[in-house]
């Protein structure tokens, strides 16, 4: 009987072991992760000001004339309207084509407009 509660007993002292270990590099690598995250969101947040900055440059070079024609381009649907009656008036008229020249006359054509 002694055998087995020495055997147990051994078990147990191993297992504690190896939870406090564990739970020491747990401890070691936990400020690093934090270390980690902070210089992640830093460098994060000086993107962003450097992207708006950029924008805001980039605002102020374009002339406004620009940015109007920019948008006033058509939207998805339009052009998909656009390119299925395109497609339709080459299937009455037995024209040879694809969709890519479909959609790609449909875009000139509002373009143009």
């Amino acid at each position: 009987m002694p055998k087995k509660t020495t055997k147990k007993a051994a078990k147990k002292s191993v297992k504690k072991a190896a939870k406090k270990t564990a739970t020491k590099k747990v401890a070691k690598k936990a400020p690093a992760k934090v270390a980690k995250k902070s210089a992640k969101k830093a460098t994060k947040k000086s993107a962003k000001k450097s992207n708006k900055k950029a924008v805001r440059k980039v605002a102020k070079s374009t002339p406004k004339a620009a940015t109007k024609t920019a948008a006033a381009d058509p939207s998805y649907e339009e052009i998909s309207h656009a390119a299925f009656l395109n497609f339709m008036s080459r299937i009455e008229n037995g024209i040879s084509g694809d969709q890519h020249g479909d959609w790609l006359a449909a875009e000139k054509s509002l373009l143009v407009d």
